[in-house]
């Protein structure tokens, strides 16, 4: 099989799963479609040394991961630029529920939210995202709980307030 078939059965393999990380990371449909073009296009441009990795797939959620980071740098950093040129055009609304969990998403800290989308989104274990982040399965634990009581926290305060009929107020 040639490097480029191999790299072909490889993306159709991990594909989807980078999808759902990424989405996840990012909390948008477009931004997250960026993050993994990006991700494989980087594999494919060192892909004799990355198909020898014992994981390929979890160096591409490293690069998903560090793509995310500096794609949420680089926003905080226009927004603050763009904030007197006004809104943004229009764009058709996604569902609350999805408003909700990606806001509730956005205010976890990057550890948290990436162990939970590793661990709900991808259904890798605790052992497995300790391989990934390096960090002690009994640390992953933690920021598995400590972000699940996060998240429930501001999606219980989300859940009130819109239930009022006020705006949450989560930034």
């Amino acid at each position: 099989m040639s490097e480029a078939e191999r790299f072909d059965a490889f993306y159709r393999d991990t594909s989807r799963r980078l999808a759902r990380y990424a989405y996840g990371l990012a909390g948008d449909v477009t931004e997250a479609q960026d993050l993994v073009q990006e991700a494989y296009a980087r594999a494919w441009q060192r892909w004799r040394r990355v198909s020898g990795y014992d994981s390929p797939e979890a160096w591409l959620r490293l690069v998903v991961t560090r793509l995310a980071a500096d794609r949420w740098r680089h926003l905080r950093v226009r927004r603050t630029r763009d904030a007197a040129s006004g809104p943004p055009p229009a764009v058709p609304p996604p569902s609350e529920d999805t408003v909700l969990l990606v806001t509730a998403m956005r205010t976890l800290t990057p550890v948290h939210r990436r162990a939970l989308v590793l661990h709900y989104l991808l259904d890798r274990s605790v052992a497995d995202i300790a391989v990934e982040t390096g960090a002690a399965q009994g640390t992953v634990k933690s920021w598995l709980s400590r972000g699940r009581t996060e998240l429930a926290a501001v999606l219980g305060q989300q859940v009130a307030q819109s239930a009022r009929g006020g705006v949450a107020d989560v930034d």
